[in-house]
């Protein structure tokens, strides 16, 4: 993986802040350490954050961000400090450049732009990674209802994915009362999303790997508070800022959403690479699953990432049928993804015993339909996707 580089950011306007922010989110193995809205709280918070960069704005008042990084680029040791301006007077850049910035671009800030710049003060690392590709995905998992098999669908992917030795996976735990991802892995968890998000001004990499809880599959898990009362939750920015340290060491990170879809939740679908949507051959969740494609619709890029996976094939036989079903995902111009069949006695054994799928049955259709689903998603090694094959009969064998 990429080593990862803590940014302070000291803009005391709120909205270049924010598209800043946001740029900086899209980078995975950058961490946002800090933000400033005054100018002399950065120099402390660099300290404090150990930052390997400083972005400092001077539209807000020039002279004093030119003091800002004068001081940071004396300080030893010294981060990294890229200055943005509305105004791109040369006798503005040079001063800036005297006063020890190494980059200067101007706002507002082209994500390519600032890529080329970090690449630079990286020494042709790369913040997107030596290769200048994506170091890790993101997939979510989404029910068509409740009780469809949504999370025991992500904890099976993670330890089928974790089962390659090239892997590192973690599943997030979204759901805040009902979250049972802990069950099905049978794990008594020391620490919880919820401990994160209390702890979140001062979280690193170190803090964040004890609050996960490993399997035995070699699946890392990050669930929700045992504690169906407690207050302390997770908001969409915050897990952005969980997502982007993740990032930079493992390669693949799950998200069980919550049943109820919060912003929290949509924050999660939006940085996902790609949303599996889970449903079953009954009509309720059917039109749920029809309502969600057109939720997403409504929300720039994120129809195309929703893959819709039919679940517990042969579970129950109604006036529902694949060919139907498939028609009305048509309508919306999808496709059914993957088809897993129903193994109820396996399946109950499995919960039961708190021992994933895959790992209590390898050999059972679903078991291989599940790890085929995972190839097809992530490709042989587990990091480049694969064009999905449309095979209705893929679980009984080649």
């Amino acid at each position: 993986m990429t080593t990862l580089r803590t940014v302070a950011i000291a803009d005391p306007q709120d909205e270049s802040r924010a598209a800043l922010r946001d740029l900086l989110s899209r980078l995975d193995t950058v961490w946002l350490a800090a933000e400033c809205t005054k100018y002399e709280f950065c120099a402390d918070a660099v300290q404090q954050s150990n930052a390997d960069l400083a972005i400092v704005s001077l539209d807000d008042d020039a002279e004093a961000g030119l003091a800002l990084v004068e001081g940071l680029s004396a300080a030893d040791p010294s981060p990294s400090v890229l200055v943005v301006s509305s105004h791109s007077e040369s006798q503005l850049i040079l001063r800036a450049m005297r006063a020890g910035a190494k980059e200067f671009l101007t706002m507002p800030v082209a994500f390519e732009e600032l890529v080329a710049a970090l690449d630079r003060l990286c020494g042709g690392r790369g913040a997107t990674g030596d290769s200048g590709a994506r170091s890790s995905k993101v997939i979510s998992f989404v029910g068509g209802s409740g009780g469809v098999g949504t999370t025991t669908l992500a904890v099976n992917v993670g330890c089928a994915l974790a089962q390659d030795e090239q892997c590192n996976v973690v599943l997030i735990d979204l759901d805040p009362t009902l979250g049972d991802a802990q069950a099905c892995l049978d794990v008594m968890p020391e620490y919880t999303l919820a401990d994160v998000a209390a702890n979140l001004s001062r979280l690193d990499f170190t803090l964040l790997k004890r609050s996960l809880t490993k399997h035995d599959s070699g699946l890392f898990l990050l669930p929700h508070s045992l504690d169906m009362r407690a207050s302390t939750t997770i908001d969409g920015e915050q897990l952005r800022r969980v997502l982007s340290l993740l990032k930079a060491t493992f390669s693949h990170i799950l998200i069980d959403t919550s049943k109820t879809l919060t912003p929290t939740d949509w924050a999660g679908l939006e940085a996902s690479d790609s949303i599996l949507l889970v449903t079953q051959l009954d009509l309720h969740c059917l039109r749920n699953a029809v309502r969600l494609l057109v939720g997403c619709s409504q929300h720039e890029g994120l129809a195309d990432k929703m893959k819709v996976v039919l679940n517990r094939i042969g579970f129950q036989h109604g006036d529902i049928s694949i060919g139907k079903a498939e028609k009305l995902i048509e309508t919306l111009g999808r496709d059914i993804y993957w088809e897993i069949p129903n193994d109820w006695q396996a399946m109950m054994t499995a919960r039961n015993e708190g021992v994933p799928l895959v790992l209590h049955a390898p050999k059972a259709k679903i078991s291989k339909s599940i790890c085929q689903l995972a190839e097809s998603l992530f490709g042989s090694n587990g990091l480049v996707p694969e064009k999905p094959k449309k095979r209705r009969f893929s679980f009984f064998g080649k």
